[in-house]
């Protein structure tokens, strides 16, 4: 079955003068303009095409790769505003609607915005929206906590970094508990920290038991989070350098970071070491 708003693999069964005839299955021959067709496309191959409704209600293929596809959740550019919506740059040559009745604040050229990709189901046109809520799964979680999840960072709030879990469920970082820089749309893994008796979900970047390490390694911790989430300094540095920065001998350092690394709390590179997001 063909989908719009998807990236499907379809056979290309007739050639025209303005493009290729692809077989859309119940959707019938889908054009795929002269403007897209690769030039070793022949009859009977296969292409990896993407399916959209034009601005004259013809479904059409494209070899374009938007960077969003229906069901995700993406930040786009706001190209243009008037009075139908905001259009937003999602790769295509044909721009990206936001409905005025879906924005979650009007809209302005020039600016980008966290969007979930749905197909309308009246018109079958993609569309956007920034209302995200909407999009997300009000059945309750069944996480358990320590879990490892995927995150998509949404917007701030007083009290922290809302998140989506797992494209799923909504979910919120404390500001307390950030250590590294972050922002909307950004997609890191996580850790489920708490499921609230009001059915909220906490969210942590680090695994449960972070702040309780004890020793050397507590203390390699509590400075990456005091210098935001990296640090200059890695078993090739210097004895010298590691006792001026930790207090500590060079070999007591390195079985440290040994033991965050194999923790996974930390990632190891060529010029220090950063907290693992």
């Amino acid at each position: 079955m063909v989908e719009i708003g998807k990236t499907n693999t379809l056979k290309i069964v007739k050639e025209v003068d303005f493009g290729l005839y692809l077989d859309g299955d119940d959707l019938g021959e889908i054009l795929l303009p002269k403007r897209f067709v690769p030039e070793d496309a022949e009859i009977d191959h296969y292409l990896d095409v993407f399916i959209y409704i034009d601005s004259e209600d013809r479904v059409i293929a494209t070899t374009q790769v938007p960077y969003a596809e229906v069901g995700d959740f993406a930040v786009l550019k706001a190209v243009a505003v008037n009075k139908v919506g905001a259009f937003l740059d999602w790769g295509l040559m044909k721009d990206l609607l936001v409905p005025y009745k879906e924005q979650k604040e009007e809209m302005q050229e020039g600016r980008s915005y966290l969007v979930h990709v749905y197909l309308d189901d009246e018109t079958e046109r993609v569309v956007a929206s920034s209302k995200l809520n909407k999009f997300l799964n009000n059945i309750p979680a069944e996480y358990e906590e320590g879990q490892e999840v995927d995150l998509i960072v949404a917007d701030k709030t007083d009290l922290g970094m809302n998140v989506i879990i797992n494209k799923q469920h909504s979910g919120l970082i404390y500001q307390n508990e950030i250590f590294q820089p972050i922002k909307p749309g950004q997609k890191i893994k996580g850790f489920i920290k708490k499921l609230r008796e009001d059915e909220k979900i906490d969210v942590s970047l680090q695994k449960a038991g972070y702040e309780r390490i004890p020793g050397v390694a507590g203390d390699i911790l509590e400075k990456l989070r005091q210098s935001g989430g990296f640090v200059e300094a890695n078993d090739k540095t210097s004895p010298e350098s590691i006792k001026h920065m930790f207090g500590v001998s060079k070999k007591a350092f390195k079985k440290a970071i040994g033991s965050l690394y194999k923790d996974r709390l930390i990632i190891i590179e060529e010029n220090g070491i950063r907290l693992k997001g």
